[in-house]
Order: structure tokens, then sequence, then C-alpha cells
């Protein structure tokens, strides 16, 4: 059984981390198959969301420490370049919505990969952990790049360092996910969301991505001017025009992600 499995269905690709017996711990074979699934829901035009998941009890825990017993340097720096930085900037360059939904715990990376997507949901029973000082590493896979934005960098310091647990509830409370729900309403509410995504105007929301993606990093005047021309490329769009016809024809749009 392949590490990651693929189904496509009503305009959402379902990637499925798929090591249950592990925790969804993340191999070579996972990372690679990761990134490859992700490029094939990128370049597929009927796929107009992503919505990644982990297999059984757990979302992904992290590093599968079998793969990294005592590695020189050159191959740490080897695998966070070939297995955790392509995936992460895969989660923030697609240009359509990414989902995270977080079915157990999301422990170190997987954590961080959880927090790359566009919008992370979670089951009440789900955890956030940054592992990694418990292990004398630091985070990676973004980890130190998106917590300290999405809870201020006192909160990123402190869990980074302490490696506390923070449960579904608390992370909806400071900001670090979006929602949660219980558990056995979980999977219907994420995938809910999902199929509405599918049926949104896709070219839209993946210029809104590429926007907040250097919002950080532009000035007010930097930002307003990227959104200016980014407008005009959302109001060349299929999907434009048939919201405003729809609008003015008071039914509903049938957007096409074009």
């Amino acid at each position: 059984m392949s590490a990651v499995l693929l189904h496509k269905e009503n305009g959402v690709g379902y990637i499925t981390l798929n090591r249950p017996e592990k925790y969804n711990s993340y191999n070579r074979e996972m990372a690679l198959t990761l990134q490859a699934y992700l490029d094939d829901c990128a370049a597929d035009v009927d796929i107009r969301c992503i919505y990644l998941t982990g297999a059984g009890k757990g979302f992904c825990s992290g590093q599968d420490l079998s793969e990294a017993m005592n590695p020189t340097p050159e191959e740490f720096e080897r695998m966070v370049a070939e297995h955790y930085n392509p995936a992460i900037t895969r989660l923030r360059t697609i240009e359509k919505p990414i989902i995270a939904a977080v079915n157990g715990v999301a422990a170190g990376a997987g954590a961080n990969i959880a927090l790359a997507c566009d919008i992370v949901l979670a089951a009440n029973s789900a955890s956030f952990i940054q592992a990694f000082s418990k292990i004398g590493l630091i985070p990676d896979s973004g980890g130190t790049y998106m917590l300290p934005r999405l809870v201020g960098l006192q909160r990123a310091a402190a869990l980074m360092m302490t490696g506390d647990k923070v449960t579904a509830t608390e992370a909806v409370a400071m900001g670090m996910i979006y929602k949660c729900y219980a558990d056995d309403e979980f999977e219907a509410e994420s995938k809910k969301m999902a199929m509405n995504l599918a049926q949104m105007p896709t070219k839209g929301i993946g210029l809104t991505k590429r926007l907040l993606n250097v919002t950080y990093n532009n000035s007010l005047q930097e930002q307003l001017e990227a959104e200016k021309k980014v407008q005009a490329l959302a109001g060349a769009s299929y999907d434009f025009r048939e919201g405003v016809q729809a609008f003015l024809e008071k039914r509903k749009p049938v957007f096409k992600g074009e």
C-alpha cells in the first residue's frame, strides 16, 4: 500500500497520508509521493481544491526517526532539502485552496505541514505539538516562518521551546487554525468545506493566495500596488464575468475556476 493515497471526486483532490500504524510518520516514500500528488492536483484543471488528511488516528507524527539515526550534517541538509522544503513550497505556491483536515495528532513537521496549508480544520481530539525541542532539533518545514505569523512571536517561541501540546480548541482560540469540530462531525464538515471551495471562483482564490504570500514582506503601498495588478488579472477571468452576470440575473453563479 502506498504511503500516500490520492482520490479525485467532484473537483476535490483528496490526499491521504497513509502510514496509520506509524501515525503517518514522514519518510522518504511519503515525502516524494506527496510532492508528486500535489503536482498532479496543481496541473489538473478539474481539481479546484486540495484536501490533505491522515489515515487512522493521526494526521502526521513528524519524521520517521528510523530513517534519521545518527545522520551527518550533510544528510540532515539533504533530508530537509528533498523531503520537507519542496512540500512546503508547493503547499504555499499552488494557486488553489488547500485544506489541512487534521484528524489526530500533528507533531513536529506534521504540525508545520498542516500550518502551511491555507485553511486548517481539526477534530476536537486532534492536537498540535512542536516536538522538535524534545530531541534537540529546531522547527523546520516552515514552522519558524508560519507559526509566529499565526500566533505571535512570544507564543510561538514558548510552544517551540517547551514542546507543549496544543488542543484543537486551544489552537482555534489562539488563531493557529480556523475551526474544529466534534469528532463524529469532523470528516463530513471538513469535506463539505472542500466541496464548497471546489465550486467557487478558483482563479480569484488562487490570486488571493498569491497576495497573502507577499503581504508580510510588502509595505502598504507595495501591497496596494500588488492588489491593483492582481485585481486586473481577476477581472479578466471567466468567473468574474459569470459572477456579475449571475448577480444581475438574480441567479446562483456557476463558476468554472477560469
